[in-house]
């Protein structure tokens, strides 16, 4: 396959996902780039030759055309374009008519924002890893340390400022985000929770103070879920009312300079969530192995604690796995849709 198939796979391929995760909009724009991308302009010259993988997992050259279309319609820089737009209902030759003038007239900014990978920062995972720190909290009953990677704009750093409806269990209740995923299975632990001290790193850290970043991130949300939309826009508020900022580091580099630090009296938890998968292989292996390090350096006194949630391959969402030192017993706990609607909860194996 030449390297325009590819380019066109991978825009089928996250027209299926955008399918999957409640999209039509955006599993329609894929499909008709797809199909009618083509190199009588400059940015279809650009996708169609896209130089290295435009895989969703790697360099998501779909999901930048999308973002970078969907930044202009929040801009207002292209009212032809969001007149095609959600709420708006118009045909695919009216739409992709509209694709096509856009990517003539907007080159010079399409072309800016291609250059950038994608910044997401969903909330509702945060559905999935409050039934993790409350079992890290029953556990050990310590004060929590946190240390998240990739955390973007550091929206699932605060997730103890979230209200949750986790079936019949409540947490959190008043805060002004409420995160109600459908769940299954047996409640949450139930136990109070402090957070000691918050810490998180990216390589392309969002500002939720910034207006610029708050669009950027807004941006790569898909049009047509305005529900994510208005859940995000709440937690920038609230992470710029409380300073939220994430470091600007390479994560692994950040990781060793966090586990190298003595936590007494505390649980240290490392935590990631759909990141972790993007690291390349010999920074995944390096982190892997210094995780395990500060593992094996644990003690009862300052133990260590991993949450993730990431893909493992399985068609049914990412697995949610907590593993905790100084004995190192390893469980996946749960899975959750990659965007948070589901959680399907195991919890820690009984003794």
């Amino acid at each position: 396959m030449d390297k325009a198939g590819i380019v066109r796979e991978a825009f089928l391929h996250q027209a299926r996902a955008c399918d999957e995760l409640g999209s039509p909009f955006t599993a329609r724009l894929c499909r008709l780039a797809a199909g009618r991308l083509d190199e009588t302009t400059a940015i279809g010259r650009h996708v169609l030759g896209w130089q290295g993988d435009p895989a969703t997992a790697a360099g998501s050259v779909p999901l930048r055309l999308a973002g970078a279309l969907h930044a202009l319609v929040r801009s207002g820089s292209d009212p032809v374009l969001a007149k095609t737009y959600p709420p708006h209902e118009v045909g695919d030759e009216d739409l992709w008519r509209a694709v096509e003038s856009a990517l003539e007239r907007d080159e010079p900014f399409l072309r800016d924002r291609l250059r950038s990978a994608p910044q997401t920062n969903e909330v509702r995972r945060s559905a999935a890893l409050l039934p993790g720190f409350l079992t890290i909290g029953e556990k050990f009953a310590k004060p929590l340390i946190l240390s998240e990677v990739g955390a973007s704009a550091g929206l699932n750093l605060q997730w103890d400022r979230y209200a949750y409806r986790l079936g019949e269990f409540g947490w959190g209740m008043g805060a002004p985000v409420t995160l109600a995923p459908d769940w299954s299975g047996p409640p949450p632990p139930s136990v109070a929770l402090t957070v000691a001290e918050r810490a998180g790193c990216d390589l392309n850290p969002l500002d939720p103070r910034s207006v610029e970043d708050q669009e950027r991130l807004l941006s790569y949300i898909w049009a047509d879920q305005s529900d994510r939309l208005e859940r995000t826009r709440l937690a920038l508020g609230l992470a710029a009312a409380h300073d939220m900022r994430v470091e600007k580091a390479d994560a692994i580099d950040w990781l060793a300079d966090r586990l190298a630090r003595p936590y007494p009296g505390n649980v240290h938890v490392i935590y990631h969530s759909i990141a972790w998968q993007y690291f390349p292989e010999t920074l995944k292996a390096r982190g892997e192995a210094l995780i395990g390090k500060a593992g094996a350096r644990a003690t009862i006194d300052a133990p260590l604690a991993r949450l993730q949630m990431e893909a493992d391959g399985k068609p049914d969402g990412a697995s949610v796995t907590l593993q905790l030192w100084p004995t190192g017993e390893r469980y996946e706990i749960g899975r959750a849709d990659f965007h948070g609607r589901w959680v399907q909860w195991k919890g820690w194996p009984a003794a």
